[in-house]
């Protein structure tokens, strides 16, 4: 991760502040407020800020005045209620305020999450940094074969090379190239007081989408969920996991039982379509069922029969 002597100071003058409130605080959050997690080869996600936590979507559900008299466990029992019935609004009450370094490509993705509020560093007034992603080689894979999106094997040897090679060079040219269009360098300095750069905004486009891009990220507990659910699959890319994967924890920190319910309700359950539902009802009663005679395609069976294990 690259974070610069000033940010790391900022961040360590903001951790040393404290302020005295009667809002509800979380302890575990607070103890990795403003910290950067690093991810990838020079990303990291950070927790700004935040609003609420399980008490709020207790308390939205029942409109109460306060925390109220209830027990742990009925507070936890109602919130498992909640999140296994799909009742999305109590979790709304809560939101958690992001900063995020990434790359561009990963960002693309992100971004296809809309309901949240979005602030990006803007290459029209800055100077965008020499920080370029480039994979491990062992996240260096083949298109699938089978999976238009997907992975396939490892590459290895001398081909890991070539391309480890290419997108290094690549990314080098590009920014070489941003640096004698703008006629400044990362400092933003002029290089050649004799002739003048081209504006930054019409600079930028020439840079790599696996160059780095920063924004800060504020969204409710709800559609956090969504994203978490979504992004935290198996089946999501590489790159944007492990950023899900790391806010999985801050969600964990965040609100312990709405946290523990979501694990339970929605990223380790499986959905079953009607025809689904009814294939699994037949195989109970003990018939023999194909995919032929199932009303599912090969591609519903093949996913049916991974959820019963019967691959």
């Amino acid at each position: 991760m690259s974070m610069t002597p000033e940010q790391q100071a900022e961040i360590e003058h903001a951790r040393a502040q404290s302020t005295n409130t009667r809002r509800p605080s979380v302890g575990p959050l607070e103890d990795i407020l403003y910290q950067a997690v690093p991810l990838l080869d020079h990303g990291f996600v950070r927790v700004i800020d935040y609003m609420g936590d399980d008490s709020a979507v207790v308390q939205a559900a029942r409109v109460s005045y306060g925390r109220g008299t209830k027990k742990v466990s009925e507070d936890k029992a109602l919130i498992a209620y909640l999140m296994r019935h799909r009742h999305s609004t109590p979790f709304e009450m809560c939101e958690i305020k992001f900063h995020v370094k990434l790359p561009i490509f990963v960002a693309r993705q992100w971004i296809r999450h809309r309901t949240a509020n979005v602030n990006e560093i803007s290459g029209r007034y800055s100077i965008l940094d020499k920080e370029f992603y480039v994979p491990a080689p062992e996240n260096l894979a083949a298109q699938s074969v089978i999976n238009r999106q997907g992975r396939g094997h490892v590459l290895e040897g001398e081909e890991a090379a070539r391309v480890l090679g290419l997108l290094r060079d690549d990314a080098e040219r590009a920014y070489a190239h941003y640096g004698e269009m703008l006629n400044e360098d990362e400092a933003g300095q002029v290089l050649d007081p004799e002739r003048q750069g081209l504006a930054r905004e019409l600079a930028r486009m020439n840079l790599s989408l696996n160059y780095y891009t920063q924004w800060y990220w504020k969204t409710d507990l709800h559609n956090f969920m969504n994203f978490l659910s979504l992004r935290a699959d198996a089946h999501a890319q590489w790159e944007i996991r492990v950023y899900a994967e790391a806010m999985l924890d801050m969600l964990d920190r965040w609100v312990p039982h709405t946290a523990a319910a979501f694990r339970q309700y929605r990223l380790g359950c499986a959905t079953l379509s009607a025809a689904g539902l009814a294939v699994v009802k037949r195989m109970l009663a003990g018939e023999t069922v194909a995919q032929e005679d199932s009303g599912l395609g090969k591609r519903e069976w093949g996913e049916l029969m991974a959820v019963l294990g019967r691959e």
